[in-house]
């Protein structure tokens, strides 16, 4: 297969496309608003790495191979410490300088972020629509987006299909048995923390040294996230304090209620288990 010779930098980037995409509302335009944008830009490209990994993820942990697996789940990690080092950057905007373009926003929210919702549903979250819809907010993960848009149907697509915890359940199955309701449960709901799971989760952690790597690298990663957590609801108070969020969210209350919330809480309670 021959490469076109007319390839470059430029063009194989799409760079001027990409550069087009910063385009500030204010009339100045406001100094600080292209930061914001391309901060929040650029967090999007992060969130399709992440899933584009994730998915690979799945499928490495769901055949058994625990080198891929290792180095995939450490890729998405040092992933997740460049999204919180960019809030150092966005934390130089000062609250005067935010509220300068802010109403500009209109309900623009990050709330809005179908592939934040993609990768929450991925780890294994499952606010659906009525009974279990998220209880701060009365929604469901996909309540906000267009019906029958793509951005919704991919976030319900996720919802539907085994998360990554699904996924290393089965990985930790080929090391060590765990129970059948474990692997053959209802993956569209939530994971509630299993003491069955638990047992076999210690047993690997004291026998077998590559299982143990592998839920290492998971606490890595949900304890990545929780980070990103709490740097975003420090930074909201730092801009906005208390004060309603951008498209009617509560804001830093909201944010903080998020808070403390493992992705994977089994491997976090067999801590006590050592």
């Amino acid at each position: 297969m021959s490469h076109d010779k007319h390839v470059s930098y430029t063009s194989y980037l799409k760079v001027s496309e990409l550069l087009a995409l910063q385009q500030p509302l204010s009339d100045g335009p406001e100094h600080d608003e292209l930061l914001f944008i391309t901060i929040h830009q650029v967090y999007e490209l992060w969130f399709k790495q992440i899933l584009h990994e994730l998915s690979a993820t799945q499928v490495a942990l769901e055949a058994g191979n625990t080198h891929r697996s290792l180095a995939l789940l450490g890729r998405v990690r040092t992933i997740m410490k460049t999204c919180v080092s960019q809030l150092d950057i966005l934390e130089t905007m000062t609250p005067l300088q935010f509220n300068s373009f802010r109403s500009r926003l209109s309900s623009a929210s990050g709330f809005q972020s179908a592939q934040f919702r993609e990768l929450e549903a991925v780890l294994g979250r499952r606010d659906q629509a009525g009974e279990n819809a998220d209880k701060n907010t009365g929604m469901g993960m996909a309540d906000h987006l267009q019906p029958g848009s793509e951005a919704r149907e991919r976030v319900e697509r996720a919802m539907s299909r085994p998360s990554l915890w699904d996924s290393a359940l089965a990985y930790f199955n080929t090391r060590s048995p765990m129970p059948k309701s474990a692997l053959e449960r209802d993956v569209k709901f939530t994971w509630e923390p299993n003491p069955d799971v638990q047992s076999v989760l210690v047993k690997l952690h004291r026998t077998d040294p590559e299982a143990s790597m592998v839920g290492e690298s998971l606490v890595d990663l949900d304890e990545g996230l929780q980070e990103w957590r709490y740097r975003h609801v420090k930074m909201v108070e730092r801009t906005i304090g208390r004060k309603m969020g951008s498209g009617g969210s509560s804001g830093a209350g909201y944010l903080a209620s998020t808070l403390f919330n493992p992705v994977f809480p089994d491997l976090w309670a067999i801590r006590s288990q050592f």
